[in-house]
């Protein structure tokens, strides 16, 4: 049984070490996707035994589904993982241990994950850990046609591990305010395909499919994006603050349930406002509207990138 990791990279010097050494015994390649970086993250992979292949950027989607075509074809199981990420030993244990032994219609596993934040295991608050789908069958998964918040989908049987992936970002909370900054620009994109349809809808939303992810997609799509703009925030916010207990955390906690509960999703509202009122007012259509307000070219997903073997 061969075991591939893909993970997909842009100057992680800071995290891939961490990640790759932590699935060393339970992988038998890694891939690295990296888009141009231009620190040691490469020197790192190789170093490390990686294969690399470099390729421009789209989306997180379009990135990883490409990764896919790029596997040899003795694979059995794919391992997504996130640069900042890490197997715990037990996880990784747990998988060594059972992964071998999963039945034939068992397509896809589920790793409950955990983040950490300001140095913090965030513990409270309602939000970890969140089940994701992170190993699978090649061939029996790919990752959803979408601009945020994407998730692997498989079709058959799926299982769930009980250790955790770890998700410890080790970069400055500027940097942390930049990402998701643009993370709400795409989200936007999303939102708003929701309402005007211009692409194909690709989602896991399910309330037969039992799935965590599943279910939080669909509440997402059919409960909070019928809310008001901006009171919607305020109240998830609220939930997970005070009802989910959030304040437990601490003050790194109460940070992250400030800015990643409530900044973040009333930003994503604001710039989904921002939009509809560029179109109102020059009477454009939507896809011209995100590309003049948001800077995104949803055509890209459609344009021949750069790649290279290395």
């Amino acid at each position: 049984m061969k075991v591939v990791a893909i993970v997909l990279t842009f100057n992680e010097e800071q995290h891939l070490r961490r990640c790759i050494e932590s699935v060393s015994s339970v992988v038998d390649d890694v891939l690295v996707m990296d888009c141009y970086s231009n620190d040691s993250t490469l020197d790192i992979a190789n170093e490390l035994g990686a294969r690399v292949i470099q390729r421009a950027w789209v989306n997180h989607a379009n990135q990883f589904n490409f990764a896919l075509t790029q596997l040899e074809q003795d694979v059995d199981w794919v391992l997504r993982i996130d640069a900042d990420e890490y197997l715990t030993p037990a996880l990784a244990a747990e998988i060594r241990k059972n992964l071998a032994s999963l039945p034939a219609n068992v397509e896809g596993a589920y790793l409950p994950r955990r983040m950490t934040f300001m140095g913090r295991l965030i513990r409270h608050g309602g939000v970890f850990p969140v089940h994701v789908l992170r190993l699978f069958r090649k061939g029996a998964g790919e990752c959803e046609n979408r601009w945020m918040d994407e998730h692997i989908k498989v079709a058959g049987q799926t299982v769930n591990f009980k250790n955790e992936l770890i998700d410890d970002n080790l970069n400055s909370l500027t940097w942390w305010v930049d990402k998701h900054n643009k993370y709400a620009s795409r989200e936007v994109v999303d939102m708003l395909n929701l309402e005007y349809g211009f692409m194909p809808h690709d989602t896991v939303a399910s309330l037969s499919d039992g799935s965590q992810a599943s279910l939080k997609r669909w509440i997402k799509e059919n409960v909070y994006s019928r809310l008001p703009g901006g009171f919607r925030a305020f109240a998830y916010f609220c939930y997970r603050y005070f009802l989910r207990l959030g304040f437990l955390d601490g003050r790194e906690g109460t940070a992250f349930h400030v800015l990643q509960g409530f900044w973040y999703r009333y930003l994503v509202d604001a710039k989904l406002a921002e939009v509809k009122a560029y179109m109102k007012v020059n009477g454009c259509d939507v896809q011209e509207a995100i590309g003049d307000v948001l800077g995104v070219d949803v055509s890209s997903c459609l344009s021949p990138s750069k790649t290279g073997n290395y």
